[in-house]
């Protein structure tokens, strides 16, 4: 019983999975996660608002959002780049989809009541990278959702 009870704990870790090869879903997934840490806070009103968001994006439901969203989160912890998360967003969506991106980002960054400077700035250099125009913005920041 014990050498059954000793390999038992000798058992290594099954090795995590590869993370995927982002694309503009990923992409906006590790920017929803990446302004939520902005201001060194993950909580739970940020964590539930990405898993909406996640969800009504990719008509997902809410089990299959929180597997994403851990994805991005793993994603998010091996790619230090969002500017290039960003573009990847520009080159594949619309003007008016990237619009709804730079919403959900302000929905996220304003779900747990705090206005973070740090939250605000990151949402302001992503809405530049995709291109957004600044009338746009403030209009984006407005209509920002937040259930």
């Amino acid at each position: 019983m014990f050498e059954h009870l000793k390999s038992f704990f000798d058992r290594k870790a099954p090795a995590p999975k590869p993370l995927p090869e982002p694309d503009a879903k990923l992409a906006l997934g590790v920017l929803l996660v990446r302004t939520a840490w902005a201001d060194q806070a993950y909580l739970f009103e940020e964590i539930e608002q990405i898993d909406r968001i996640l969800a009504h994006d990719n008509g997902l439901n809410p089990v299959e959002a929180a597997k994403m969203r851990a994805t991005c989160e793993r994603l998010a912890h091996e790619i230090h780049d969002d500017m290039h998360m960003a573009e990847l967003i520009r080159e594949s969506v619309d003007y008016t989809h990237r619009h709804e991106t730079v919403q959900s980002l302000w929905a996220v960054a304003r779900a747990d009541g705090i206005a973070d400077e740090r939250e605000a700035a990151l949402v302001e250099l992503i809405e530049s990278t995709l291109g957004i125009e600044p009338q746009d913005s403030e209009a984006a920041r407005m209509q920002a959702v937040i259930p």
